[in-house]
């Protein structure tokens, strides 16, 4: 760091040239690039704002040459800046095409739970087709376990949801959520619920439930079920927790692909980012 403040590296995916800081920028019109060719931060902060601006327009969602054809950019600097705004979560990117991110929602007071529940149902179909399987999203609100989402890839078999809530001990999202309870929780919500046998395979005494911590890396380990819940079928859930908040995300498989299980479920932990709690706590 030099003397006068200003950081010896170029800033990070905005081109700024070394030694040259935000305070000494000229009034009145910013110059497109300094001397060498290198654009300054404002200039290369109005070309992103001009980027956000051309995808909010997209709601599902558009190409960089497009983008690049909307804004007036050359591809290059497109691509260099879509890079950097969707690294910092401002835009994401499937299948080539360019969408407003979280990081966006967050930039207003609030997000409607209709926009919430949108956001949730686009990252879990996302996850769906990535690990090809269905995927669950499952709550813990108000005293009960709740199901709010759920998506399946292509030719991927969801499991019956009419038994969701009352064999919570049964399936694995269920089972993440009582893992994370407090005790009081946990036997309030066997007390409404017991824990009744859905197949063969299903736990039958709160004391064989598995139970996480509430803080420290423990707390992210994976639980599975294999038939417990149904028969024929396998699942992994991971769990998020936000303040007193827990929730959990799940997928199931076919038994006849119960090997991809623990593959599955340690991309589960790596996947769900900051996306999922926001979105997860927001609706």
């Amino acid at each position: 760091m030099s003397a006068a403040g200003t950081s010896a590296h170029p800033t990070p995916g905005l081109g700024i040239s070394a030694g040259r800081d935000l305070a000494d920028a000229p009034h009145g019109p910013v110059p497109e690039a300094e001397g060498d060719g290198t654009p300054t931060l404002i200039a290369s902060a109005q070309r992103a704002l001009r980027l956000l601006r051309a995808a909010a327009r997209y709601p599902k969602g558009a190409t960089a040459k497009q983008l690049a054809r909307d804004t007036g950019l050359a591809l290059g600097t497109t691509y260099h800046l879509l890079r950097t705004l969707v690294h910092d979560r401002y835009l994401e990117r499937a299948d080539g095409y360019y969408l407003t991110g979280p990081a966006v929602a967050g930039l207003t007071r609030e997000e409607s739970p209709a926009a919430g529940r949108q956001r949730l149902d686009r990252l879990l179909t996302k996850l769906s087709d990535e690990l090809s399987a269905a995927v669950y999203f499952c709550l813990y609100r108000q005293g009960e376990v709740e199901l709010v989402a759920a998506a399946a890839a292509p030719g991927a078999p969801m499991i019956d949801r009419g038994n969701f809530r009352v064999g919570a001990h049964a399936h694995s999202a269920g089972k993440t959520l009582l893992a994370l309870m407090s005790a009081e929780e946990r036997r309030s919500h066997l007390a409404r619920y017991p824990m009744v046998p859905l197949t063969p395979y299903t736990l039958r005494e709160p004391e064989h439930l598995p139970l996480l911590p509430r803080q420290g890396p423990q707390r992210a380990a994976p639980i599975t079920q294999y038939q417990e819940y149904a028969l024929g079928t396998a699942g992994a859930a991971v769990p998020l927790v936000a303040g007193n908040g827990i929730a959990a995300v799940s997928v199931t498989l076919p038994m006849t692909q119960a090997h991809r299980l623990a593959g599955i479920a340690a991309q589960l932990r790596t996947r769900l980012s900051d996306d999922f709690v926001s979105a997860a706590f927001g609706l």
